[in-house]
């Protein structure tokens, strides 16, 4: 579950240039679902192909089995990690293990007894492969359906977590390098690019004059959310770098006397202008040529 430099990439591209960028999260988010589904189907299939016998002792054999990672275990017994740590204040492997077995004996009699009352449904999941059919009946089905079910929700909340956490920095110093700001004049001195890594740690960014920092942030949510306030008070924020603001948004930012910039209004990304001379920092007009400077520092910055 990662976020490539292109798609960082693309990301920004589309944020400065006043375009939604959550495509990108969207499109990823069904590559590595696609991919799992089909690598889930497959491992069924190929269990049919070495004439096993595909039941519910084999499902809990073979996808929770405990050589498996906990991360695994839990998703294939219809939790996440997320919700085994919220439940039992942990997610070390010994917790989620039990954690999962537990839930699954509680999700296959549910299931069972769903079965039971609807007996007039008949649901049969057929998956083919290299000439083998592989027919689940009505439990064994909705186990897997849940277990699909599951693993998107858990796809989706980590990505649209790890992309706001893989672009900020690299946003701010995009918008720094499209101004030609001097690198004196702002601190990403603990944002530390590790070719090892998929995702940077989200670290605060300030804008640096005559001893003052002033502090940055960035949110890349919906308009309206009533979080992005709370978050720039509780931080005491200078300069609030947003995807959309709602004019109630902006409305608090003035009162808070905090520099605003939206950047899905049109040419939004102009207003970091406005907070560069309000803080005195030395800084060259852009009006340059998007399409081209955008990938020319982008491939410089990763």
């Amino acid at each position: 579950m990662t976020l490539t430099d292109q798609i960082v990439k693309n990301i920004i591209i589309r944020l400065i240039k006043s375009q939604d960028y959550r495509i990108e999260i969207v499109n990823l988010i069904n590559a590595e679902f696609l991919q799992f589904a089909v690598d889930f189907f497959k491992k069924i299939a190929y269990a049919k192909l070495d004439s096993e016998e595909i039941t519910i002792g084999w499902y809990k054999k073979v996808f929770m089995d405990d050589a498996l990672s906990s991360d695994e275990i839990a998703i294939n017994s219809g939790l996440n990690k997320k919700t085994i740590s919220n439940m039992y204040g942990t997610a070390t492997k010994t917790v989620v293990i039990e954690a999962a077995n537990e839930h699954f004996e509680s999700l296959y009699n549910s299931i069972q007894s769903l079965v039971e009352m609807e007996k007039e449904i008949d649901l049969t999941l057929t998956i083919k492969m290299k000439g083998v059919s592989v027919d689940l009946n009505v439990s064994e089905s909705l186990i897997v359906i849940n277990t699909l079910a599951v693993k998107r929700a858990a796809l989706r909340g980590g990505l649209w977590s790890t992309a706001g956490k893989s672009a900020e920095k690299y946003l701010m110093l995009t918008l720094c390098k499209l101004y030609q700001v001097d690198e004196k004049y702002y601190d990403a001195s603990h944002f530390v690019k590790d070719k090892g890594k998929k995702v940077d740690r989200e670290i605060d960014f300030y804008l640096l004059n005559n001893g003052k920092e002033y502090l940055c942030e960035v949110k890349l949510m919906g308009k309206g959310n009533p979080e992005s306030a709370d978050a720039i008070i509780a931080r005491s924020s200078n300069i609030f770098v947003a995807d959309t603001l709602s004019q109630q948004n902006m409305n608090q930012c003035e009162e808070l006397e905090i520099s605003w910039v939206a950047l899905r209004d049109e040419k939004g990304y102009k207003r970091f202008k406005l907070a560069l001379e309000r803080f005195g920092i030395p800084h060259t007009d852009y009006n340059g040529n998007l399409e081209e400077d955008l990938l020319r520092i982008l491939d410089e910055l990763l």
